[in-house]
């Protein structure tokens, strides 16, 4: 008990992820294991309130006939993995039993790891493929005309039904809105501060080259402009990666790490490239930095590319705090926020980066900040699907419930997606203000 004790006190560890070894995606290997983490997570049972994998499988251990594990059916199995959409809390912010405490238990990439090999057996049905194909839906929906058309079909009832229908997405599901206008082409004119006009501080060179990620890009490009004003107003020159594709985000969480390869071998050299150049990285969906700060790394482990990125890629809010401490951000503030009822989303709390959304909007003089810690049920294509739209929506409950009695002036997530997710459930015709939105205009710019 005393070795348990240590281990537990231990800050976590993550071991690489060993994807490209033939025992990674043996059968009879993958259900021993689950076995003996679903054994040591039914004795436990702390992580119960976060997704709904947990609820799933002692729902499955009590309702057997020894109400324990071994009276699990292992096709039962596959139910628990089903609910579980990567989003890292169990492993950072509940369980006792990470590495290098001796049970080394890392569930979600044991989840990751069951969804590998069961794509790669069977590969995913035609509309996950879609869902998580976020480039080519988003050049081919995005086209001029076509985005007017589709935007206008995904508001219609009758529509959304068929869809429902046909395709498994869920009626009362957000589905985003596509643009034409991309932020690619809306920064194309745009007069960028000269590079040699950086000042580092801290961690941070003083120039950042933006990832503008599929979501930013194609869907809400507003708000990657809102983030490109509040960096210049701090004298922060930007430029945008020459090209990029998805990050891998959406594919990893289908258990597709072919296609994850395929989007390092895209992304990396090109990041890489500018950060030799001098430049520091940043990508406004929290998804997609933690997607090049931990994940990559750890499905990559020793290449020097994929760790130089890693190294030099930040949160918005974090890299703005360490300019911060150096005295280097800008506190001429044109007006108050109010009142903000702040959500912190999943994928940005498990970057362990801390609360610095919420330090540095408590900068803003005649704000108050609410936080909220509990995850949206977004989580990617979780939130849309038929089968899980409803488990999302109880999954959301928490912090909905806490907007409607808020009475904020503004709420919001890091996470875009999350933030419209949470305004589908609170369901009065409001809308979420990113974080880097309300910076903007508390800066007046």
């Amino acid at each position: 008990m005393a070795g348990q004790r240590e281990g537990s006190l231990e800050a976590p560890t993550r071991h690489p992820i060993d994807w490209r070894d033939s025992e990674f995606y043996d059968e009879g290997k993958l259900y021993s294991e689950l076995g003996r983490v679903f054994d040591h997570c039914h004795g436990c049972r702390r992580c119960v309130s976060l997704c709904d994998s947990f609820p799933t499988l002692f729902d499955l251990v009590d309702g057997s006939e020894t109400m324990e594990v071994d009276g699990v059916e292992h096709g039962d199995y596959w139910k628990v993995v089903d609910q579980c959409y990567l989003c890292d809390l169990c492993y950072m912010t509940k369980c006792p039993y990470v590495p290098p405490h001796e049970w080394n238990i890392d569930f979600p990439h044991l989840m990751l790891r069951a969804k590998a090999v069961r794509f790669r057996k069977q590969g995913a049905p035609l509309r996950d493929r879609l869902l998580t194909s976020t480039d080519a839906v988003g050049r081919m929906v995005g086209l001029p005309g076509i985005s007017v058309v589709v935007n206008a079909a995904n508001s219609t009832r009758p529509v959304r039904r068929a869809l429902e229908k046909v395709a498994g997405i869920h009626a009362d599901a957000r589905i985003p809105h596509f643009e034409s206008s991309t932020l690619r082409k809306r920064f194309a004119d745009h007069p960028s501060l000269d590079p040699d006009t950086a000042f580092p501080a801290g961690p941070t060179r003083g120039r950042v080259a933006l990832f503008a990620t599929c979501y930013a890009d194609r869907n809400e490009p507003g708000l990657g402009k809102d983030l490109i004003a509040v960096l210049e107003h701090n004298g922060i020159p930007v430029t945008l990666a020459e090209k990029e594709r998805c990050c891998g985000m959406p594919k990893l969480e289908l258990g597709d790490l072919v296609s994850v390869k395929r989007a390092r071998e895209a992304n990396v050299p090109v990041l890489a490239a500018l950060v030799d150049a001098g430049w520091d990285l940043m990508a406004l969906v929290p998804s997609c930095v933690l997607m090049f700060k931990q994940e990559l790394p750890l499905l990559f482990p020793g290449d020097e590319e994929v760790i130089k990125v890693a190294r030099a890629f930040f949160d918005p809010f974090e890299y703005l705090m360490a300019r911060h401490v150096e005295g280097q951000f800008k506190i001429d503030f044109a007006g108050g926020l109010g009142k903000v009822l702040y959500h912190a989303s999943c994928h940005q709390r498990v970057q362990n980066i801390g609360p610095k959304t919420r330090d540095i909007l408590n900068l803003v003089p005649g704000t108050e900040v609410v936080v909220v810690e509990r995850c949206s049920g977004h989580d990617g294509t979780y939130g849309v699907k038929v089968e899980t739209f409803d488990k999302a929506m109880k999954i959301a409950r928490p912090v909905i419930r806490q907007i409607r009695e808020a009475e904020a002036d503004h709420y919001g997530s890091d996470c875009p997606i999350a933030g419209h997710h949470l305004a589908n459930g609170v369901g009065n015709g409001t809308q979420p203000d990113h974080p880097l939105s309300l910076l903007r205009k508390a800066y007046g710019v």
